[in-house]
Formats: structure tokens, C-alpha cells, sequence
């Protein structure tokens, strides 16, 4: 067997190199023999474990203490009698996944999971330490005038949290978690063989390493429980469709002392039968008597707040538009509203009597093209059509 090289040899730096030279030297030697990059170049497999052997000696304050004073024979107890292997003491995964972004671009999470499992190795530390809460979401549909006025509601939704009866771990009270018989401890299972292998969670204790030897009876053992969850939800006035509410700190509760995730409420408002939403403006159509639209006059017009007083001008047609500011839909979280747009619909009288139906043809017959001028205007256009019309069959 060859003898081993010297660390700082393999990484072509000095003894007195600091430790960003270390890492840079290691990056470029690690993308030069990497093993996708050298399919099938066993060479190449071999000094990239060689540089990553190098690598996790210098970048490691005590063990470099122990290499710079008693060379390779220092490390037999931090390698053990077997030496250095790369899926079992290799620990800076995250410095190879800088490396290997510019490579896969995905930060080496491919690559972390085949190479001994690194990848996994940080996962574990995250997975039996705190985590947070899931986040959650929650669509709710309320009336239009909840959007307009604000309201409270009372909203129930499934959520897992910790199970009362053990406070999240698994454990019948008064009892101990045993060692994990199946990955020994370690949290972690290997499979495959050579360089390229592949770790994962432990299936049996999902990663812990750990196994509730006399499990709660409430949670099975798992330490979490599905209930109902009631909460009290705040609506503002002025929210929308897609308007989107967070509660913080009111989703998944976090497993190991970990915090709650949030809860997101996503509104949907549902449509009224009087006003037309346009962001923060209403429109509404507003049917006027038609000697009101004739003759000028004051209408009243439904808003939010209540009635209000519309001038009409005299003559006002069907289809024209008034505006009444500051009458729309409050603004969310702030002063101020949208304004109220009024379509006005002359509106014809039914249902006459036949006096009213004799007086009113008396005030017909007594109106001439003057008082109609759209009308006017109309047999005009079509009396234009017609003569040209007859210019056009006497050219033909």
C-alpha cells in the first residue's frame, strides 16, 4: 500500500495557509475530479477522496492541531483503524454543495444524497433537533358585507399537534427512549455499495436513532395528534378576492420545542346583488322616474353608509354615469375610501290609467322633433343613407 501523501501536498497550499486559501484550493481540486465530471475514471474517484480527505483534516481546527503535530498517525482515533471514509467522516457537505451549485445547479442535492449521503448527514442534524411547524392554508368564503363593514368569524381546521399525554415524545410518562436496533443509533440506513451509495432516514425510527421502547397510548407512540383547532378570525374592512390574512404562529405546532408554522386565510368575497366591486370604487345602477329624468330632479342612491342625495340633471338619459365621492369601499388598513359610481336607468311608469294614458298622449302630441333630438338625429342619418343609396343605383 501506497504511503499517504501529505494533506497540504494534495491540496498544493502551504502549512501556513489560512482557511478561506484551504477552501479555495479544496473547491478547485474538487470540481476538477469529480466523479460525474470523470464517469468512470477510477483515478479520478480516488483523488477526489483524497482531496476531500485532505479537506475535512485542514478545514477542522483540532484536527489539523493533531495532523501539523503527529502527521497521519495522529488521526487514527478520529478515523479509527480503518482510516478515513469519505460517506462515514466526510462533514462539510455544505462547502461541497457550493461546490457542486455551479455544477448540477441545485446545490449538490443530487449529488448529496449518492455520495455516502453527506446531504442526509445535515438533515439528520436538523430532523432530531427543533423544527418548525408546517405552515398552513385556508381558503374562506364570506359575504360582500363583511368585505365592506369587517367581521369576526370562528373557523375549525384539522392540524397535528403535540400529543397531550406524553408533550410530544412518544413515551408512556416515567418511561425512556432505547436505542434504535435497526440503524443502531445513528438515525440513518445505507444502501448500494463502492463509492456511490445512498443514505436515508432510518424507516423505523424516521431519523431519530431513537425508539419510544413503552409508546403513549394516545399517539401510538408518535407523539403527535390530529384535532380540530377553533380560532377567532379578525376580517378588516376592505379586503378583496385573493386578499390573504397571516396568523402567525397559528399553524402546525413544531415538533421537538420547535415553533408553530402561520396560517395563511385566503378571502374569496362573494358577489352582491346591488353593488359592482372595481378595486376599492362600487358601481350600481339606479332606475330614475322618467319626469325625474326630464324634468331635473333629487334621487336618493343606496351607499354603504346609508341613503344618499343625488342630484339629476334635467334631461339625464339612460346609461349616464354620476359619481358620489368618497362612497366606494374602504381602503384595507388605511383612511379614506373608493367612490360610488351610479348608472343612472330612466325608468318607464306602467301600468297607467286611462287618464294618465290620454294626458300623457296629449303631452306627446304637443312635443315636437325639437324636444327629441337623438331621435332627430337618427332619421337624419337614415334619410342620408337612403339618397345615397339612390345615387348609387342611378351611377349602375
Amino acid at each position: 500500500m501506497a504511503a499517504k501523501r501529505d494533506y497540504y501536498e494534495v491540496l498544493g497550499i502551504a502549512r501556513t495557509a489560512p482557511a478561506d486559501a484551504i477552501k479555495k484550493a479544496y473547491r478547485k481540486l474538487a470540481m476538477k475530479y469529480h466523479p460525474d465530471r470523470n464517469k468512470g475514471d477510477k483515478a479520478a474517484e480516488d483523488k477526489f477522496k483524497e482531496v476531500s480527505e485532505a479537506y475535512e483534516v485542514l478545514s477542522d481546527t483540532d484536527k489539523k492541531a493533531q495532523y501539523d503535530r503527529y502527521g497521519h498517525d495522529g488521526l487514527k482515533a478520529a478515523f479509527g483503524p480503518g482510516g478515513f471514509d469519505f460517506a462515514r467522516d466526510f462533514t462539510h457537505f455544505s462547502d461541497l454543495e457550493d461546490v457542486l451549485g455551479s455544477f448540477f445547479g441545485d446545490g449538490g442535492g443530487v449529488f448529496s444524497s449518492l455520495f455516502g449521503g453527506g446531504g442526509d448527514r445535515r438533515q439528520r442534524t436538523t430532523r432530531t433537533g427543533p423544527q418548525r411547524g408546517a405552515d398552513l392554508r385556508f381558503d374562506l368564503e364570506i359575504d360582500f358585507e363583511e368585505a365592506a363593514y369587517g367581521s369576526h368569524r370562528d373557523i375549525t381546521l384539522p392540524m397535528t399537534t403535540d400529543c397531550e399525554g406524553c408533550h410530544g415524545t412518544g413515551m408512556k410518562p416515567g418511561t425512556q427512549r432505547s436505542t434504535c436496533q435497526h440503524c443502531g443509533g445513528h438515525g440513518m440506513t445505507t444502501s448500494g455499495g463502492g463509492f456511490f451509495q445512498v443514505r436515508q432516514a432510518c424507516p423505523v425510527c424516521g431519523g431519530t436513532g431513537t425508539m419510544a421502547t413503552h409508546p403513549c397510548r394516545e399517539c401510538d407512540g408518535s407523539g403527535r395528534v390530529r384535532i380540530q383547532n377553533r380560532i377567532t378570525l379578525k376580517i378588516p374592512r376592505g379586503v378583496e378576492t385573493g386578499s390573504r390574512l397571516r396568523l402567525s404562529g397559528k399553524g402546525e405546532s413544531g415538533t421537538r420545542g420547535g415553533p408553530a408554522g402561520d396560517l395563511y386565510v385566503i378571502l374569496h368575497v362573494k358577489s352582491h346583488s346591488f353593488f359592482e366591486r372595481h378595486d376599492d370604487d362600487l358601481a350600481c345602477e339606479v332606475p330614475v322616474p322618467f319626469d325625474t329624468a326630464t324634468l331635473g330632479g333629487t334621487i336618493q342612491v343606496p351607499t354603504l353608509e346609508g341613503l344618499a342625495r343625488l342630484k339629476v340633471a334635467a334631461g339625464t338619459e339612460t346609461g349616464r354615469v354620476l359619481r358620489l365621492s368618497g362612497k366606494g369601499m374602504p381602503r384595507v388598513n388605511e383612511s379614506g375610501r373608493g367612490d360610488l359610481h351610479v348608472h343612472i336607468l330612466v325608468e318607464i311608469p306602467t301600468r297607467l290609467s286611462s287618464t294618465q294614458k290620454k294626458r300623457l298622449k296629449e303631452l306627446g302630441e304637443s312635443l315636437g322633433d325639437a324636444n327629441y333630438p337623438a331621435l332627430k338625429r337618427l332619421i337624419k342619418l337614415a334619410d342620408d343613407l337612403y339618397e345615397r343609396r339612390s345615387q348609387l343605383k342611378e351611377d349602375t
